[in-house]
Formats: structure tokens, C-alpha cells, sequence
């Protein structure tokens, strides 16, 4: 199959589900190509990118430039560069139908990379608003193929709330279908328009080989690590998770506590403030980004993970992370909350603990309840790694994947073959 990506920005070191979309497909014989607006910011890149020769098969918008002008007359030489396409070009400027994609000229640069035309089997579009970016770029024919839409998150709890319930009703109606990552999720957009025949559960998955089980057991020095990884955001809820650390560690002041936040986002100061106002800079550490095999030995180092995660101000939710997954898989007693599709991941009592939502009293009562029963921690982490290798093992979730595919792709046919017959 020839399979596009559309996506934001590729590569981007905590967007790992699609690269391990694209890496499954291509490992099973299809052809992938990505198309995105721009690289990450971060100099760090996932190794596989490399392995994968995936910055080839990638092709990039050119940049808008902010000055209208600059932007007029860099459109009109990319016109006629590809004047060939001009049917294409022009529908890309239809105002009546596009307003302000078109008249902005940004609906012009983002078909630029598919010119000339590029046919493929399937479109997938990762996240909504990317959904409603491909069904316009099949409608003036920039791209061709049927058009399948991942809702992961933020696509389907801020992106809504900031642009109302209606954003989606046309990508719910001319979308071929949806892959949501978790109930939670599906509910909402069968709830907002979406056909419940045209949209399943898909989960995003992970590489449980490269995440291997370890016992958690403490260091002859007794000193017990904790960890959280997440982008330093209001919906990751870091905040609940340093008060709640400081607490304990106020609690036990004989036990060694070391809590390791790894990620970088627009609340790092605050957050750095917080841990000075809470006098543990010595103990509660923001260790920035960190590339994959960086995380995994520090996991392999921890001994309890936190994923505080809350539904932001501006209403933006977690499905089950994917950082949650690996930590689990690698067998550390979880704390998560009752968030988004968490639930989901994270069985309360079983493969970890579930508390409410910017409760730090409550991150604090199991994180002391972890470190007086030490004995559990093994069997904790089994169930979840367990949990994860059946639900969540990425092989099987891609194998799920090109299954859906194909479905999609023979239905297509057999309504084609039906047109013949009744002609």
C-alpha cells in the first residue's frame, strides 16, 4: 500500500505513536510518506528516524512569511514553478469556499508539497484538526485516497472547546473513517456527530522489547527514586506531582527521595520557582528532554512513576500516555489519575493506583503506601506489564492497523465493482 501521513510537525521526540505507525508500516512492506509544516524544535531525534531514512520519504510546506507581501510574491513564483498544476493551484484560492484558508494564502503553501497531484491508498491524518486539512486537500484533488483520521487528545477536547461542537461536522461526514486511542475518546465524537460504524477504538502503542521488565526492589543505600516524564504543561499536572513528592518527603525525613521530571514546556520556570519555594532543589529535579534511550535508563533507575495528569483550564485532556505505558511495561508501581482515558490503562489496585484529579494529598498517601509496602511493588508491576503487552504491544496494534487498512481499501472496491454491475 502507499500509505501519507499527514501530521504538524515531524520529527518530534514526544510524537512517538506516529513514528511507530510509520516504522510498522514500512517494516511490513508499505510505502510511507509524511507530510508535515515544519521539523520539532529540538535538535534531539528518535533513532529509528535515522534507521528508517524517514526524513527522505518527508516533505515539508514552505513557510508562510509573516509579511503579507513577502508571502504574495513568494505565491506567485511557487505558482508559477507549478503552473502545470495550475487547476489545483487555483481551486486552493476559491475565497467563497475557503475564506480565510484561502485568503491568508495558507491553504496555497500547504498543497505545494503534493504537487503534482500524489494518489495514495490511504490518507492518514494524525489528529482532527489535520483531518479537516485533508478533506479539503481531496476536495480540490491536491491528494487522493481514502481518508482515515487519528482523534488522539487535545484534537478532541481543547481543539472542540475552542472552536465549538460543530468543528468536525464536516470531517464526521466525508471522512472515509476514525481511529480514536482509547473509549474515552470515541464516545466524545460519536457524541459531537461521528458515525459509531465509522469510527474504533485503536490504540497507540509501544515497543514492549525496548522497554524491558525490571523487578523494582531499593538500593542497599535504601534511596527510592521517583519519576515522572511529560511536556511541562498544565494538563500533565507536574504542579500536584511536586507538591505531593514534598510532602512525603516532609514526611520521611530518614528515606532518600529523589523525584526526576523529565520534559521541557511553557511552565518550567514556574515549576523551578515552586520546587525553590518548597526548599527541594536538592531533591526535585527538572531534567529537561531527554531522546527515548536516555528516558529508558532512568527508568531503569527509578522506582515509582507519577503521570499527575489534570484537564487543563482550557479544557485540554490525556488519553492513555504513552510515557505511562513504557513505565508500566518496564514494571514501576504507577500513580495516575482519574483523567481522560487513563482509566482505561491503569487498573486502580492492580497495575497501579488511580487518584483524583489536582489531589497532592492523594499522590502523597500512595506514594507512602508504596514505600511502606515495598513487597507489592513486584506484583504491581507484573499486572501492568502484563496490562500493557496485551492491550497496548505495538507489533499487534500494527498488524491491527494495515487490517484496517485493507478493509477500508476492499470496501472501496467492492463499491466500485457494485457501480459496474448496475451500469
Amino acid at each position: 500500500m502507499k500509505i501519507a501521513f499527514i501530521v504538524e510537525k515531524f520529527p518530534v521526540l514526544t510524537e512517538t505513536f506516529v513514528l511507530n505507525q510509520a516504522v510498522g508500516l514500512i517494516m511490513r512492506g508499505h510505502q510511507v510518506d509524511i507530510y508535515a509544516r515544519e521539523t520539532d524544535d529540538t535538535p534531539k531525534i528518535h533513532p529509528d528516524v535515522l534507521n528508517y531514512n524517514l526524513l527522505e520519504h518527508t516533505y515539508y510546506a514552505p513557510s508562510v512569511p509573516k509579511n503579507y507581501v513577502w508571502r504574495l510574491l513568494l505565491a506567485i513564483k511557487l505558482a508559477f514553478e507549478f503552473r502545470s498544476s495550475y487547476k489545483i493551484i487555483l481551486r486552493s484560492l476559491n475565497l467563497l469556499k475557503y475564506g480565510r484558508r484561502a485568503a491568508s494564502l495558507r491553504l496555497f503553501y500547504l498543497v505545494i508539497p503534493l504537487l503534482p497531484s500524489r494518489a495514495y491508498d490511504i490518507i492518514h491524518c494524525q489528529f482532527g484538526m489535520f483531518g479537516i486539512e485533508g478533506v479539503i486537500l481531496c476536495e480540490i484533488g491536491a491528494i487522493q485516497g481514502k481518508l482515515i483520521t487519528s482523534l488522539r487528545g487535545y484534537d478532541i477536547s481543547w481543539y472542540v472547546k475552542e472552536y465549538g461542537d460543530d468543528v468536525y461536522k464536516k470531517l464526521f461526514r466525508e471522512g472515509d473513517f476514525f481511529l480514536s486511542n482509547c473509549q474515552f475518546f470515541r464516545n466524545r465524537a460519536i457524541k459531537l456527530g461521528c458515525d459509531p460504524n465509522k469510527i474504533v477504538v485503536h490504540g497507540s502503542g509501544i515497543d514492549c522489547n525496548r522497554f524491558a521488565f525490571e523487578p523494582r526492589y531499593t538500593n542497599d543505600n535504601g534511596q527510592i527514586k521517583i519519576v515522572t516524564t511529560g511536556r511541562l504543561i498544565e494538563k500533565k499536572g507536574i504542579e500536584y506531582g511536586i507538591r505531593g513528592v514534598a510532602k512525603v518527603i516532609e514526611q520521611y525525613p530518614h528515606v532518600d527521595i529523589e523525584y526526576n521530571i523529565i520534559g521541557a514546556g511553557c511552565l518550567q520556570n514556574y515549576l523551578q520557582e515552586l520546587i525553590h519555594s518548597l526548599n527541594m532543589s536538592g531533591k526535585i529535579k527538572l531534567l529537561g528532554r531527554k531522546n527515548q534511550q536516555e528516558i529508558i535508563e532512568i527508568l531503569n533507575n527509578s522506582h515509582i512513576f507519577i503521570a499527575p495528569s489534570v484537564t487543563a483550564k482550557d479544557g485540554n485532556q490525556d488519553a492513555p500516555v504513552n510515557t505511562l505505558k513504557e513505565a508500566m511495561a518496564m514494571g514501576l508501581p504507577v500513580i495516575a489519575t482519574h483523567h481522560g482515558g487513563i482509566p482505561e490503562l491503569v487498573q486502580d489496585g492492580i497495575s497501579g493506583f488511580l487518584v483524583p484529579e489536582r489531589d497532592a494529598d492523594a499522590i502523597a498517601e500512595k506514594i507512602m503506601y508504596l514505600i511502606e509496602q515495598q513487597d507489592a511493588w513486584l506484583e504491581i508491576g507484573k499486572a501492568a506489564r502484563s496490562f500493557v503487552e496485551e492491550h497496548y504491544e505495538i507489533n499487534k496494534l500494527n498488524d491491527e492497523l494495515v487490517e484496517i487498512y485493507q478493509k477500508l481499501i476492499l470496501k472501496q472496491e467492492c463499491e466500485f465493482e457494485r457501480i459496474k454491475l448496475t451500469c
